[in-house]
Formats: C-alpha cells, sequence, structure tokens
C-alpha cells in the first residue's frame, strides 16, 4: 500500500470537507458489516468519512486502524469522532 504524501492528504482533506458520514460505526463497534459497507463505499466513492460513535479516542483510533487494515485505506484524518478514508479504485477489468 501506497502511503500518502502531504500535498495528497491536503488536498483530500479539503475534497472530505464537502462530505458527509456515508459509514456509521454504533454502540457494536467493528463488526464484518460495518467493513463491508466501508469496502463498498470506498470502491464506489475513494474518499469516504466514517461517523464512530463513543467518547474514548483509544478506541476510536483502534477502529480506525483496523479498518484500515480490513479494507486496505489508508486514514487520511482523524478528528473528533470522524475518519476520514482514502483507497484508490479498482482498475476496471475488461
Amino acid at each position: 500500500m501506497a502511503t500518502l504524501s502531504n500535498e495528497d492528504i491536503r488536498r483530500f482533506k479539503q475534497q472530505a470537507q464537502q462530505l458527509r458520514p456515508t459509514v456509521l460505526i454504533g454502540k457494536q463497534g467493528l463488526t464484518e458489516a460495518v467493513i463491508k459497507e466501508t469496502d463498498t463505499r470506498l470502491t464506489a466513492r475513494e474518499l469516504i468519512k466514517v461517523q464512530v460513535a463513543g467518547d474514548d479516542r483509544q478506541e476510536r483510533i483502534a477502529i480506525a486502524e483496523a479498518l484500515c487494515a480490513a479494507t486496505g485505506a489508508e486514514l487520511v484524518q482523524h478528528i473528533g469522532k470522524q475518519l476520514v478514508l482514502w483507497r484508490p479504485k479498482p482498475e476496471e477489468k475488461e
């Protein structure tokens, strides 16, 4: 997996300001359904926002790391209860 450059991160943060969270992680935490939905959203859009319930910052960081590992995404930003994730679209097969 390629690491994002500072320029990429700035650009993605700017684009993410316009986005609404498309994946919500509730009290159940990170489930297979959440991982599958995140994967689906990343395939469709590349850049998404994820809303994480709960007030424990360390838990949110752990969820972000696990979600990125499970989907192959990069964490662009973690601010408050929102995560911004990016993954390039898979190349289309002909």
